[in-house]
């Protein structure tokens, strides 16, 4: 061990330390194909048989400012899971299983235990993806990150046939559209969240957010930290029962933004904003933030983290398929012609 290193901040044996403690969450993600274990310098992955023309598929994000929550929470083994689902989801909307997933922590100091706490998340959300995790990096970075702080990111490689990719040039007028209830807020929006909640660092704050609500079933801040749901499964399942013509991970930016990026030109989306529930945790940043639907609509997900189309006559065989996974799923609108873009009516 280098003291001079350690003077500086930095303490190579609870890099140690960390490794061995997540080695337990580690080894609960291995799928057929994982040849290495961690700590070497690369992950290794077999990608089999099984495939006339492989594609690979790549996504890659962090948890963004949710973290913060984190923090105030003192609550760090649910963050991991929402850097799983951000990556594995996208992945999931071309058709893609996810085969591996990497994780990139970098703290302020380094806590074997709490770095143990946020790989275990990453863990839970690759057993949800049917994925492994294969390798990452922990980096202590003193003076750049505050102690108590730390920031969360990763990348995930998943395969595909090329004739099974799904990209929305199918898609015709008519096609039913339907939506997958989501766990909350998922990992987009959070720096308005805060702003509405008065999110930071005093005792005040974290009453707030420890209280128990009547309106949300639980305490503000397990709403607010609730981990983003991992499609991956039931949508390879309805992929499966019926022909999945474009899909759509709602994230940042909303229905809004992100609903048009499944479409092909000329064709146009129009939502029943009544054919689901809106989400009390929504319904509350609304009221206390006093912000307009339409902005509501454009940033967050609103109670329905995941779009795909099919033919009108196999929207009830998709919904049974995603439904037999253990997520609720409904129609919630219709492909029609026109201009790209989305109608919420």
């Amino acid at each position: 061990m280098s003291q001079a290193y350690k003077n500086a901040g930095v303490d190579v044996e609870a890099g140690y330390k960390a490794v061995e403690l997540m080695k337990e969450h580690v080894k609960r993600t291995n799928i057929p194909g994982v040849i290495s274990g961690i700590g070497g310098f690369g992950g290794l992955f077999e990608i089999g048989t099984g495939y006339k023309n492989p594609v690979l598929v790549s996504g890659t994000d962090g948890v963004g400012t949710k973290l913060k929550l984190a923090f105030v929470m003192d609550k760090h083994d649910t963050v991991g899971q929402d850097c799983v689902a951000m990556c594995v989801n996208d992945i999931a909307c071309g058709g893609a299983k996810p085969l591996f997933f990497l994780d990139y922590i970098a703290v302020g100091k380094n806590v074997p235990e709490k770095v143990a706490d946020i790989v275990k998340g990453v863990a839970d959300g690759c057993v949800a993806a049917g994925c492994a995790l294969i390798g990452g990096e922990t980096a202590e970075m003193p003076g750049f990150y505050d102690p108590e702080e730390y920031d969360l990111a990763g990348f995930s490689v998943g395969i595909v046939d090329k004739d099974k990719i799904i990209d929305g040039s199918r898609l015709e007028p008519g096609d039913a559209i339907i939506g997958v209830k989501s766990s909350g807020i998922h990992s987009n929006g959070y720096s308005l969240v805060r702003k509405v909640f008065g999110i930071d660092d005093s005792a005040e704050c974290k009453n707030r957010l420890t209280t128990y609500s009547d309106e949300l079933g639980m305490t503000v801040g397990e709403a607010l930290l609730t981990p983003t749901k991992i499609y991956v499964k039931p949508l390879l399942s309805a992929i499966e029962a019926a022909d999945v013509r474009a899909v759509s991970h709602i994230t940042g930016g909303g229905f809004i933004e992100n609903i048009p990026r499944m479409l092909k030109e000329g064709t146009r989306a129009r939502i029943d904003k009544n054919s689901f529930e809106v989400l009390p945790i929504f319904k509350m940043i609304q009221k206390l933030g006093d912000i307009s639907e339409r902005d509501m609509f454009n940033t967050y997900n609103m109670g329905i983290g995941l779009m795909l189309t099919v033919p009108k006559t196999q929207a009830d065989s998709a919904i049974a398929a995603i439904n037999a996974c253990g997520e609720e799923a409904c129609v919630v609108g219709e492909i029609v012609s026109g201009e790209k873009g989305v109608d919420i009516c």
